[in-house]
């Protein structure tokens, strides 16, 4: 009787391997860049946190920042799929409420906003990026491209349909106009000026608006 031959074990799958090891780097360079600071964190502590060799991450990308970079846009992906998952999206996750009140639709989303520029995960690699983007003009432009512009887009989109139903004038530009909410909060937040809150958004959104001048 012939030796029976042992079982042919399967093939390691690369895919699995890789986005295994993908989604260690991402989750180290997150937490490396809470715990002691984007400065500090360096390639070489990533790929140790992550339990892979440096030159795994040099394969992908060519810097830190990028590694941070798309593991914040992961971030954000995750976020947005857990929102779905518990019920509190649904598939028009990517636009803003229309409930035909504007005023408290975007008070609504700002609210938001600050809960997420208050959540220490999104923090520490939203300031770091931000940072980074002032003196990288690349990652800069990047980082605006893949992240802030899609978002921005969603405030236009509401101003817009705000025009058609006659609740804001027609002449107004939607891209600027949201810059009068959008970018007062993206400053305070940014340089410590004071606190953000929802009284200051909700302020933010009234001032807009109904305008400064008595009427």
């Amino acid at each position: 009787m012939a030796p029976q031959q042992p079982a042919r074990q399967p093939a390691p799958d690369a895919t699995r391997r890789s986005e295994r090891s993908r989604r260690a780097i991402y989750d180290a360079a997150l937490a490396l860049v809470a715990e002691i600071g984007y400065p500090r964190t360096t390639i070489e502590g990533i790929a140790s946190r992550a339990g892979v060799g440096k030159q795994t991450i040099y394969r992908w990308w060519p810097s830190k920042a990028d590694v941070l970079l798309e593991a914040f846009l992961d971030l954000s992906d995750q976020a947005a799929q857990a929102a779905q998952a518990d019920g509190t999206a649904d598939d028009a996750a990517y636009a803003l409420p229309d409930t035909g009140d504007l005023a408290a639709d975007l008070k609504y989303v700002l609210r938001a906003t600050v809960d997420e520029l208050r959540d220490p995960a999104f923090e520490a690699p939203s300031r770091a990026l931000a940072a980074e983007g002032v003196v990288n003009e690349e990652l800069g432009r990047r980082f605006v491209a893949r992240l802030l512009e899609p978002q921005l887009q969603l405030y236009v989109d509401r101003l817009r349909a705000a025009q058609e139903a006659g609740d804001v004038r027609a002449d107004i530009d939607p891209r600027i106009a949201l810059e009068l909410f959008v970018s007062p909060l993206a400053q305070r937040w940014l340089q410590y000026t004071a606190p953000i809150t929802y009284e200051y958004t909700d302020t933010l959104v009234d001032y807009a608006l109904n305008g400064l001048a008595p009427r």
